[in-house]
């Protein structure tokens, strides 16, 4: 068994015991309609995840993904929202939904493009370029409203069906654009050429400059793709409020940092999967919910996953050696 298939088992193996200890632990854990509301749950976390793997593999990091989910969930709600009233509530509306969609993914496009630049062009390191932009996003954010919620009409159903909609009146909706995500990311990292390059990338910058990769531009795509993502979980995250939270999205990038990592990505950059990072998210997912329901107290949870993270990174660390 090569090191990839070792690694992806391991993965299932202890989903496969964290599902059975909370099944034990936990009276209905295992029932159909909880484990729907779990894969609804983890969707935002999942798909950001993924785009942080992408730019983990080539060594970068983008800590502004949780205040760009506010932002993009923001902006497409307020171009929704023609008019509000003092107290927040809907006056008129304004955009349709496509055209406001296409604003917050412009949104979001505008900043990966920025990341991408500063770190490929002028070497400024990765963590704090996006330390400034999550800084600016969140203040971006809230300057809509005067940061108060802007809460969505019901007349917004296709929007709303985003987040709370189910397929055949059993599958979440969320779940369906997760598994879209996954197929095309996977498939953008082991099927063409672009991915072998980000490999590479993240495996020895300047060899694969050498050997003629484009790498300034390959980075630079990247961290554009990886705001888009950022953008699909921010709309189905408001979606799900009914509204935009100026102030929501915090956290949002340690947990999908976690989830890549826990999913086998290396912070050092030219390893890692979309196989890896969904078990890893799916892993991340079962700790928060089993653990609530559980009852156990929040400051210990915390504890728990921040110790499953420090498991995850030194035995990558090992596995460097």
């Amino acid at each position: 068994m090569n090191a990839f298939l070792r690694q992806q088992f391991a993965l299932l193996v202890t989903t496969a015991h964290l599902i059975a200890l909370f099944g034990w632990r936990v009276p209905n854990f295992l029932t159909s309609s909880n484990l729907l509301d779990l894969a609804q749950q983890i969707g935002v976390n999942t798909i950001l995840a993924f785009g942080m793997t992408l730019v983990i593999l080539i060594g970068g990091i983008d800590l502004s993904v949780g205040a760009l989910v506010a932002l993009v969930g923001t902006v497409t709600t307020f171009c929704m929202v023609h008019t509000t009233a003092p107290d927040g509530s809907v006056i008129g509306l304004g955009w349709s939904v496509f055209p406001a969609m296409l604003a917050g993914f412009a949104t979001a496009a505008l900043f990966g493009l920025f990341h991408g630049v500063a770190v490929s062009k002028t070497q400024m390191p990765a963590f704090i370029v996006t330390l400034g932009t999550m800084l600016v996003a969140r203040g971006l954010a809230l300057r809509f409203n005067e940061g108060r919620p802007l809460s969505l009409p019901g007349s917004q159903e296709t929007y709303l069906f985003i987040g709370n909609g189910r397929i055949f009146d059993a599958v979440p909706m969320p779940v369906v654009i997760l598994l879209a995500v996954y197929l095309l990311t996977a498939a953008l990292l082991h099927l063409t050429v672009f991915g072998r390059h980000l490999y590479a990338i993240g495996d020895n910058r300047l060899a694969a400059l050498y050997s003629g990769i484009p790498v300034s531009r390959c980075e630079i795509i990247v961290y554009i793709l990886a705001a888009l993502l950022t953008a699909t979980a921010g709309m189905i995250h408001a979606s799900q409020l009914y509204g935009a939270e100026p102030a929501s999205g915090q956290g949002f990038e340690l947990n999908a940092i976690a989830a890549a990592v826990v999913g086998g990505a290396s912070l050092k950059g030219g390893r890692g999967t979309m196989t890896g990072t969904l078990l890893g998210a799916i892993i991340i997912g079962i700790l928060d919910k089993g653990l609530n329901q559980a009852g156990v107290h929040f400051s210990l949870q915390y504890m728990i996953k921040g110790g499953v993270i420090l498991a995850a990174v030194w035995w990558d660390a090992r596995k460097a050696r």
